[in-house]
């Protein structure tokens, strides 16, 4: 017991120490320099929103009009739409079952009125569309996939099957032709020889070939190229301005070789084009993290993926410097959304400082992957409730309000879009981000990120005039603050996100 106070007494000193030095480190004030001649890059980053096909956006739910009042005046460009069916297959998968000699199962009614409010929020802006599911009944099954009766009820089995009952690859790129064809061309015909009409002349901007295949059906990087040139050579004949989108990965510092196998053209056949890969990211904590220490985490994370994405940008422009990157899946998670699957699952209330913490972990990933030149960051998702990964919602699953993770977005919407130029911008602490913007306009801006849960004061010299709109933990699911900067300095609150727009 006496050696272990010995140890105990020096550790108790050191932690003292440290928390003091944090402290004082919180009084000084931290100073901000922007760099206004140095340009790091012309961005071409997109910032937008993935939606998807859940409870919230089905028509009568009370969250409804809000939701999609709020993407339409979001008025992102790359907006990816993956409708429904790994959960809710009623609403993701039009076949349900396999063509017998007599008849088909082809029924696009839950799947349209989602498409055509998602159509009618974007209209104006590029799309991407992803029909994420391929009907189990293609799959290879030990015994059969039995779909819910009740459309509304999830069903986290009937995504299963990892090996397709055509080798060819031709049974699934068929039914993706069909559903491309249902929505810019009026109609298709089935494995019947039967029209079926619907009347729809959507022009699909970008179709993403699956969500997550390494995740939902476990697939190999050969086995998803093939089927990959399979789906896009059937789909470019019913649409031949439409372009793709590939991987889809879930965990890319996990998976290096679908990116070497995927980005090398001799894998795929001749003409089968590669306009662009998709890749998601989502920081989450340990299941014993203390809110306090929450933040550190995501941060880190975030820092490791963008050292990913840097390896990842590296052998794109090794192998196919043409091809695009969308990032399409950006946000946060808890502990216990993976809980969700279990028989026993009990939701937890959310505390509120989680979602600026949220916020403000994609407002440094967007930096991150705007100064290295990543076309679209998509905010992941809505929408999302109890049951369905609620620590990622962008809105109230009850009341379709917009929460502060959607208003951080559209922060960043409404300051910087591809054409800004990004400087090069420092500040004097590390628990500080800061990136500089000369905007098509020519304003100047700086982007700012609190990466801890405590107020700061930062010295701007060059503010004094200027505008100041922030996220924090004080306006809540309210839009952005704006005021006008008095002085040479500013306060930002824990987590909190902020755009400062210097006077002319």
């Amino acid at each position: 017991m006496q050696r272990r106070a010995i140890w105990i007494y020096p550790l108790a000193l050191l932690f003292i120490f440290t928390a003091l030095h944090a402290l004082r480190a919180q009084d000084q004030p931290i100073e901000v320099k922007v760099h206004w001649d140095q340009v790091v890059r012309v961005s071409k980053t997109a910032p937008s929103i993935m939606v998807g096909s859940g409870p919230g956006v089905w028509r009568g739910s009370a969250a409804h009009d809000q939701i999609f009042r709020s993407i339409k005046e979001l008025g992102a460009d790359e907006v990816r739409f993956a409708g429904g069916g790994y959960v809710y297959p009623h609403y993701g998968v039009a076949e349900l079952a396999p063509p017998t000699a007599t008849t088909t199962s082809w029924d696009f009614s839950k799947l349209d009125p989602v498409t055509e409010d998602v159509m009618n929020a974007v209209k104006g802006h590029p799309l991407v569309l992803n029909f994420t599911t391929i009907p189990a009944w293609m799959f290879k099954q030990t015994e059969p996939v039995h779909y819910p009766e009740d459309p509304a009820k999830i069903c986290w089995d009937c995504a299963r099957g990892k090996e397709l009952r055509d080798p060819t690859y031709r049974e699934v790129a068929d039914y993706f032709a069909r559903v491309v064809s249902w929505h810019v061309k009026g109609g298709f015909t089935d494995e019947l020889g039967k029209w079926h009409q619907s009347g729809h002349h959507y022009k699909i901007d970008y179709w993403e070939v699956f969500n997550e295949p390494d995740l939902e059906h476990g697939f190999d990087p050969p086995t998803y190229t093939r089927l990959y040139d399979a789906v896009v050579e059937a789909i470019h004949k019913v649409s031949p301005e439409t372009k793709f989108v590939g991987i889809s990965d879930s965990y890319a510092g996990g998976h290096p070789d679908f990116f070497l196998y995927f980005l090398n053209p001799r894998h795929h056949k001749p003409g089968i084009p590669l306009d662009m890969i998709s890749y998601h990211f989502y920081a989450v904590p340990g299941a014993d993290e203390s809110p306090e220490v929450q933040p550190v985490t995501y941060f880190y994370q975030a820092d490791r993926f963008l050292e990913i994405v840097g390896y990842i940008e590296a052998i794109r422009k090794m192998y196919s410097p043409k091809t695009g990157t969308m990032v399409n899946e950006v946000g946060t998670m808890l502990p216990e959304d993976w809980e969700q699957t279990k028989p026993d699952y009990v939701f937890k209330p959310i505390r509120p400082s989680y979602w600026n913490l949220s916020a403000a972990t994609f407002a440094y990933v967007y930096a991150g992957l705007a100064a290295r030149g990543i076309d679209a960051v998509n905010e992941s998702g809505t929408p999302s409730a109890p049951g369905t990964w609620p620590t990622i919602a962008l809105h109230d699953w009850q009341t379709g309000q917009p929460n502060a993770r959607f208003w951080a977005l559209k922060l960043i919407h409404d300051n910087f879009r591809p054409g800004d130029k990004i400087v090069n911008a420092e500040s004097s602490s590390g628990v500080v981000m800061t990136q500089g913007y000369v905007t098509s306009s020519g304003e100047r801006k700086l982007l700012i990120v609190n990466k801890r849960d405590h107020e700061f004061t930062l010295t701007l010299p060059e503010a004094q005039g200027g505008k100041l709109e922030v996220v924090d933990q004080t306006t809540g699911s309210n839009p952005p603050a704006s005021s006008k900067i008095e002085g040479q300095s500013i306060k930002l609150g824990g987590l909190g996100v902020a755009v400062v727009t210097l006077p002319k």
